[in-house]
């Protein structure tokens, strides 16, 4: 089951807070502390990469599997609509209304997974250029 948007979107907030105050700390800290939160900003960034990979394969999968059953819904429907037309676009009506609801909440949900990986990958680049600052200065002062 998908998050809430708004789980999401805090989630979203939580991990830009967190690349906010690891520049805060990283700008104080020593070159071999910066290196390790480097490191532990890229795994978070590839982890969060992987799984806007998987939400992707999951996607055409469960779209797949979607479009066979609402072709077998529309053969149905045919069928039955001859009896009763104006119940079935009533009902017809509703479910597409449902559905592209659910497609909206999945692409705004993606957007939102999209934004967090964005925000780990920013987070790991600031700490890549506090590390080279760092080096510069230490070069610089040899």
């Amino acid at each position: 089951m998908v998050k809430p948007l708004s789980e999401q979107l805090a989630d979203l907030s939580a991990h830009a807070k967190h690349a906010e105050d690891s520049l805060s700390a990283a700008q104080t800290e020593a070159r071999d502390k910066i290196a390790a939160r480097k490191e532990e900003a890229r795994t978070k960034a590839a982890a969060a990469a992987q799984k806007i990979n998987n939400d992707i394969k999951t996607a055409k999968d469960s779209a797949s599997s979607k479009w066979n059953a609402v072709r077998a819904k529309i053969a149905s429907d045919l069928d039955n609509l001859k009896a009763d037309v104006a119940r079935k676009k009533q009902d017809l009506d509703a479910k597409r209304a449902e559905g592209h609801a659910e497609r909206l909440e999945w692409q705004a949900s993606f957007a939102i997974d999209y934004a967090i990986a964005s925000v780990e990958q920013a987070e790991w680049a600031v700490l890549d250029a506090m590390e080279g600052r760092a080096e510069a200065m230490k070069a610089k002062a040899s």
